[in-house]
């Protein structure tokens, strides 16, 4: 993705972060020579992402283990203002948290893996709450059959972190006071990152 040198962020740390933190992403591949995408959730596995898509997607049948796909994971993500700034001589503009991870999915065949990833998914997002082992054996093998369970190796990472790196501190500083301000939701995050950048420099 286009990222300015002063977004650039190449930590793998920080970049996991932002896939853990925001696991619902969009891989984005192509079908009969157009681009296709599908909304996923994602767990981070070391140096893979693991997924399923419904076994009904046609979007599966384009893995093949060597054709490249790109994994497009969203952070926190706001407008801004040009009259937060010192001087209203600006632009709007938006300020957000991307990564993009790009590799060449495989189809996971083995049952016990596929089993083994719809446990951990469950695992993930229900904690103790609910789980397949207490379900009846013909539901999760059908629902074991209604999915095709992939795994994609992390070939490259991209991350860009834009948090007003291009403007004057004093500037900065303003759109993080906006951002912290009562009811800004995610906006928060973002004054949190800003600061941690501004720190940094």
């Amino acid at each position: 993705m286009y990222t300015p040198k002063h977004f650039t962020v190449v930590d793998r740390d920080a970049l996991d972060g932002v896939i853990s933190a925001n696991p619902f992403g969009l891989l984005i591949g192509a079908l009969d020579g157009s681009p296709f995408g599908t909304h996923l959730p994602f767990l981070l596995d070391g140096d893979r992402l693991l997924s399923h898509f419904a076994r009904g997607n046609p979007h599966w049948q384009s893995i093949d283990g060597q054709t490249e796909m790109l994994a497009v994971f969203s952070g926190p993500h706001a407008y801004v203002s040009p009259r937060w700034y010192e001087s209203e001589q600006a632009v709007p503009t938006w300020n957000y948290v991307a990564v993009h991870v790009y590799g060449a999915p495989r189809v996971i065949e083995d049952a016990g893996q596929v089993r083994e990833l719809l446990d951990r998914l469950v695992a993930e997002y229900e904690g103790s709450a609910w789980s397949l082992e207490g379900q009846e054996a013909d539901f999760t093998d059908r629902m074991s059959r209604g999915i095709v369970a992939f795994e994609m190796p992390i070939e490259r990472i991209e991350g860009k972190f834009k948090l007003s790196q291009n403007r004057p501190d004093d500037d900065r500083r303003r759109v993080i006071a906006e951002f912290e301000k009562p009811g800004g939701g995610e906006n928060a995050e973002l004054a949190r990152l800003m600061r941690e950048a501004l720190s940094g420099d």
